[in-house]
């Protein structure tokens, strides 16, 4: 019997020190409404748009006071990608957006290829360079299919820097005008 004890308790402690040293889930959403957005900052494309004097980096924190939409998406110029990021885009040029509100986009892309992105689509806000996936890992928005990729998720951030709401499943062509309409609400 003692024996069948000090095994169960071997096997216990090998199954614990297996899930504790197990890697973290960057594909599993790690926040949630009423959180904190993680304070990670980022080389972003077009920063000077958002009147930060001389900065190099943004992370939500420097945008205290303000509403913020960050939407993730997987690739710079590509379909769906292009198709959201004009929408928001066309959005922001839009009467009914909120004025108050800034609009950042985000992917592991590096700054040449978001600054790329912006001229040929003629975006208007930022685009945020996670290159090394470090907010994404945060979020726990790694593409499950690619570890390289983040997925298309978008965050709206009150003026408190808490997260207000996550969209988590996103169509690229409705959801600028999805985001729009939340907004609108939550003056």
């Amino acid at each position: 019997m003692l024996r069948f004890a000090a095994r169960a308790v071997a096997v216990a402690t090998a199954v614990a020190i297996a899930a504790s040293s197990a890697p973290a889930d960057d594909s599993t959403l790690k926040v949630k409404v009423g959180d904190k957005f993680p304070v990670v900052a980022l080389e972003a494309a077009q920063i000077e748009k958002l009147g930060l004097k001389d900065a190099k980096t943004v992370s939500i924190a420097d945008l205290k006071g303000k509403t913020v939409v960050i939407f993730f998406y997987p690739k710079a110029l590509t379909k769906g990608c292009t198709v959201e990021s004009c929408g928001f885009r066309d959005a922001l040029a839009s009467a009914d957006f909120p004025k108050d509100v800034v609009i950042l986009g985000a992917s592991a892309d590096d700054v040449p290829l978001q600054q790329k992105f912006i001229e040929k689509e003629k975006l208007t806000y930022p685009l945020l360079a996670d290159k090394e996936m470090k907010l994404t890992k945060e979020l726990g928005i790694v593409s499950p299919k690619n570890d390289k990729v983040t997925q298309r998720v978008t965050f709206v951030v009150d003026k408190e820097g808490k997260i207000a709401k996550i969209y988590d499943t996103v169509n690229p062509a409705t959801h600028p005008k999805e985001v729009v309409e939340f907004l609108k609400r939550q003056k």
